[in-house]
This record gives structure tokens, sequence and C-alpha cells, in this order.
């Protein structure tokens, strides 16, 4: 058995089961007894306050009327006992620029300052921030700040692009944002402030936009509009008392809104509240990864992922861990990056995704020669299913196998991990997420919302859906409740839906087989058809195109493109089509990012649609995927004979 760190800590696998069996016989006092273990400004009065849900509208209320602000959590409660330990770690770009070690005390009165420097530029509570910068400690202060005031962040990814930011900057009404002149990532200098620029072109809306210097790159700066993160704090900083008191916000208030795709051309604003995200994510960190007091945990995801938000961000800083933060990629300046970190700053946590690891794997055991890995204690899994091979390369080569890895299953709407196992203490088993985390209730159904009933020794497949709420579950799509309703709760009623399917085995493990709806998982980013599809059509050539997932042997899945070009003009002089497709590349990068990229481009006459005009997505997925025979009933096609011609093009 495992010494306990924390008094909500499982340390043994009949530990888990009596949590599990107590999360689901009565969540609100299973949930409870781990609130009491985090800081409020006012509790709730009575237990029936501290969860009351319905999946129809639908209204979820976890601590409803206490009073609490999570960077109290996050940073207050710490001073006296880990004042002067590393709260975060940062790793810049390049080896060669001197690295930053940032204790509970400093992120304290840095995230205090630009509290203040919040306030002078006009924000308040409830405000939303749009936050655009590299993995800086900056991001990290700037987030908290956020939260400290109670404005809402809202992250947006380095890598989107102005059309990107200009749709969530709309959609979320936002009055100000924070970002930098440029940002590092690997070989590439991203031109921040610039993407800003652009995007703000028409916008009436954004009245301060903050500006972090990085990269040195020379910026356009609007009078009256845009100041620098430089000058605002040193004018607070000047004036000494760094101490901002935090605002108290309900259990319930918007933490932040989070944009993820949705198999609609429209991003949606996820929103996670303030009470239940903070005991989620804290829960999870310290169980799913057994933390342990002065251990380095590296997270390798960016913060404008939910990743970033829940286990380099909130979770670790609530645990009192410490945190590393790498601006760069696993491959600069050469693939031993990632071991390079390990081995500097002892990490005893690695978290990082399957895409990522297979990536590794393609530059072979070099990059792990000479590089002590002995720090390590736990591995970890996240964004997409892992798949065995990298699962044996990454247990024997980077954890010499004595290392668990956790292998956690979740989504940008659950906040924290879903589906784990826990490190050392529950069983894991390769490519298989495991065992439901206490407080979730799993169950596979079929296309009707059946329940789907396995016999003894038997795995099945199924839809997976969730019967009750977790802390963390989203509580709204920011300013659309019904996209939320219909997103998440419509499909079977009084079930929360995934999107994904499922296999259960006989010992009640799941293994996740991906998305059942029209949303990839690249690199474990889920991206919408539908979002890549209106980015094609943009294009002034094309006419109409459809987008399906293929299986790719680095990022997990990959993105192929059907095109249909204005009077099948798509072939330049060389007769390939080449600079065509690279101008649609360029469309789809603009309009959305270079993460939406197509891997494939395929031009074709025609799409294969009912007579109703419905596009048949299951045929093309499967020529994507190279299966040209087994295509299912084609009868219903308006013209038949387009398969045979797609299939013929295939690339």
């Amino acid at each position: 058995m495992r010494k306990m760190s924390y008094p909500y800590q499982i340390t043994s696998f009949e530990a888990y089961q009596e949590a599990y069996q107590k999360s689901i016989e009565d969540p609100a006092a299973f949930w409870e007894s781990v609130a009491e273990h985090f800081v409020w400004k006012q509790r709730w009065t009575s237990k029936d306050q501290v969860l009351n849900w319905n999946f129809t509208d639908p209204n979820i209320e976890w601590f409803k009327g206490a009073k609490l602000n999570i960077t109290e959590n996050c940073l207050d409660r710490h001073l006296a006992e880990r004042g002067n330990q590393p709260a975060i770690i940062w790793e810049p770009n390049s080896p060669d620029e001197p690295h930053r070690i940032i204790t509970y005390k400093k992120l304290h009165e840095k995230v205090c300052s630009f509290a203040q420097v919040l306030k002078n530029n006009g924000v308040h509570k409830g405000d939303r921030v749009c936050i655009y910068m590299g993995m800086i400690p900056e991001l990290a202060i700037a987030v908290l700040a956020c939260a400290r005031i109670g404005a809402i962040h809202s992250v947006v990814f380095g890598g989107f692009s102005a059309q990107s930011i200009a749709d969530r900057l709309e959609d979320a009404k936002a009055e100000f944002i924070i970002t930098c002149d440029g940002a590092f990532r690997g070989a590439k200098d991203i031109p921040l402030k610039a993407v800003i620029d652009e995007a703000l072109i028409g916008n009436k809306i954004v009245k301060r936009v903050i500006v972090c210097t990085r990269t040195h790159t020379p910026v356009s700066m609007i009078k009256g509009r845009d100041v620098w993160w430089e000058d605002e704090m040193k004018q607070v900083e000047e004036r000494g008392n760094l101490f901002i008191e935090a605002e108290s916000m309900d259990a319930e208030d918007p933490l932040f809104i989070l944009y993820t795709s949705g198999s609609t051309g429209k991003p949606k604003g996820v929103v996670h509240s303030t009470a239940g995200y903070m005991i989620y994510t804290t829960y999870t960190f310290v169980n799913v990864f057994q933390y342990q007091p002065n251990q380095i945990h590296f997270c390798t995801a960016d913060i404008g992922w939910i990743t970033g938000h829940s286990y380099i961000v909130y979770g670790p800083l609530s645990a009192g861990a410490t945190s590393l933060l790498f601006e760069g990629v696993p491959t600069f300046p050469d693939a031993g990056r990632f071991w390079d970190i390990v081995d500097k700053y002892k990490v005893n946590i690695l978290y990082t995704a399957p895409t990522a690891i297979r990536s590794l794997m393609g530059f072979g055991l070099g990059p792990l020669q000479g590089k002590d890995l002995s720090s390590l204690k736990v591995l970890g899994t996240v964004g997409e299913p892992i798949n065995e091979e990298a699962w044996h390369w990454y247990d024997e080569h980077v954890g010499k196998k004595k290392c668990p890895i956790v292998d956690t299953w979740w989504q940008t709407e659950t906040g924290g991990c879903l589906i784990s196992n826990m490190a050392g203490i529950t069983p894991a088993k390769p490519s298989w997420a495991t065992l439901p985390m206490p407080g979730v209730q799993l169950l596979l159904v079929d296309e009707k919302g059946e329940e789907i009933k396995a016999a003894a020794d038997e795995t099945i497949s199924g839809n997976l859906c969730i019967k009750a709420p977790w802390p963390s579950i989203l509580r709204t799509t920011y300013g659309d409740h019904e996209r939320c309703r219909t997103n998440y709760f419509a499909t079977y009623p009084g079930l929360y839906f995934t999107g994904d399917g499922a296999l259960r085995d006989k010992d009640g493990n799941y293994r996740i087989t991906g998305r059942v709806d029209d949303v990839l998982n690249v690199s474990g980013h889920r991206i919408g058809t539908a979002e890549v599809e209106n980015a094609i059509n943009m294009h002034a050539g094309v006419v109409e195109s459809a987008v399906v997932g293929f299986p790719h042997e680095v990022k997990g899945q990959g993105i192929y493109a059907y095109v249909i070009y204005q009077g099948s003009q798509a072939q330049d002089s060389h007769g390939s089509g080449d600079l065509v497709r690279k101008d649609i590349l360029q469309t789809v990068t603009r309009i959305i990012g270079a993460i939406a990229k197509p891997d494939k481009i395929q031009f074709v006459s025609g799409l294969p649609k009912t007579r109703s005009g419905k596009i048949m997505r299951r045929i093309l997925r499967k020529i994507a995927e190279g299966e040209t025979e087994n295509l299912g009933d084609t009868s219903t096609l308006l013209d038949p004979g387009v398969v045979d011609e797609i299939k013929r093009g295939r690339r």
C-alpha cells in the first residue's frame, strides 16, 4: 500500500473499489468529503446544496451558494508551508536560453500584480478576456490573474489563425486581449501580435490589448488600445503592496470558456464553473498520477488546450505541486529534447500524447542514449487512445519497465480525466483506458439508446454515455445553452453522450474506439469536419468538398479531403494539381490554422450523394482507409458511377 499524502488519495485497489462504490451510492456525500479539504470563503449550508441536477435542460449545480476563489486554493493556502517551493519551472524553446524557476511566493506576487494591471485597464468580474500567448510563465500568470478578479478567461491556442480568433472574440463578446509580440515554437517564430491585429480588423468590441514581450519582433501598437505588459507591471510594482484580495465567486460562477470544434462549422465555447472544476481536477491529478509532495510533474501539453488548463495550471497548483512548463516542441533542436528535460530537472511524472510518442519512436533509440531517466516514477498519455506498439515502446525504453503508464481518457467538456488506471494502484492494460474514476457512471448504449448488457466473459461495444454528473462536467456552451443540450444531452435523453464509441471487457475496463460523429481526433485535438470543409470551400476555385478521417501512423487520424474544383481545372502545367493543393492548404491555414490542414487532397468530379443530396461519408471514409471493395449498398446514390472514379483517383 502506498503512503497517503492527501486525505482523499487512494492507496490500494481495494480503496479504489470502496471509493467508487461510495461515489455512486451517494455522490453528494462523497464529493462533500473531498471538498472539505479546500479553502472556502463561505461553505454550503446543507448537503442538499452539494448537488442538484437534471440532464433535460440540462441544469447542473455543485455546492450551490458556496463562495470561493480558485486562486486562494492554487496559491494563498500554500504560502506558509510551500512559499519557497517551485510552483512553475519554465524550460524555454531553446536549451541555450536560461530557464526560470518561480516559487509559490513569487507566483502569488506576480498574479496579484497582474490582477491589478487588469483592474487598471478596466477589467471587471464577469468580463471575458481572450488570451493568445506562447508557452511562457506569463500565460499561467494571466490565467490566474483573471481568475483572481473573477474575469472569465478564454485561452486560444497560439497556432490558430486570425479568422479563428475573430470568431471566438465575437462569440465570447470579449473586450480584452492578452498576447505577446511573438512566440517561439521549435525553429519557428510566430507573430502573435500581428495575428491579433488582423483578427481585430472591423472589431468594435475590444477595448484593450496587453502585449507581453517575448521575441522582440517589431509590432504595431495602437494608441489608446495597445499597452505593454512590462510597462503596466512596472507601474503596479513600483507602488509596492502587491497583494490583491481574491474576488468572492459563487461555486457555479464561470471560470473559463474554452472553444472546441463541433460537428458544425462554428466552434463552441465550453463553459466550466469554479468549484466543481477545481475539486475534480485536483482530485484526479492527485489520484491518477499518485502525486507525492515535491515531485516534478511535466505535462507537455499547451495551455491553449484543456489538458494544459487542468494538468499544468489548476490541478497541480491546487495540489501544491511543482509543474514544469515547456515552451518548445519534442524534436527541437533534436529528438532528444524531452529526455534532456527529464534528465535536467529530474522529472518524476511525464504526461504526453501518443502522437508525440509515435513521432519520437521514428527517431529510434539514439536520442535516448546517455539520458538519465531514472527519476521517472509515472508515465501518462492523453488526447487519443495509444496503440499497443507505442505503449510498449514507452514502457520499455522510457519507463525501463519500472513506471506505471496511466492511459487517460477525457474531453474538453469533461474538465478532467474520466477513465484511467491510477499509477501503481489499479491495473493497467495496454491501449485500454481501463476503469472509470470515482463519481463517473459509465454505460454503453446501442443506436436506439438501449443499454447493452454483457454476458459473463464477454467484451461488448457501443456508444459511450454517462448516467450522472461529476463535478467538472461542462455547464453550458457560451451564449447558446440549446447547443449544449442538443450536442451532449439530446441524442440519448437522460444521458450525457460523449460522442465516442468504446469496448468494455469482462473486468469492466474500457477502450475508446473513436468518434462516432463528424469530428476527427488529429494528434489528440478535435477538429470538426464541417469546419475544415467550410474553410476549403472559401477557396475561390472550390465548388464543394467533403472531409473524412483516415488512419495516420503518427497523428492517429489524418484529414482526407475530397474536392470538386471549378470546371475540373485543378491540374497545373505539370498535370499534378499540386499548386492548387498548396493554395487550398494555405486557405485552410489562414481561416483555421495549420493544425487543420488536410494530409491528402483528392480532386473529384462529384461526390457520392443520395437522391436527397446527402453525402455518403461512410463510402468516402472507407475509400480513404484503403477499403475499395466492401463499400456497402450504393444503389441509393444519385450517380453510383462517381464511386468508381473516386476509387481510381485515391491518393
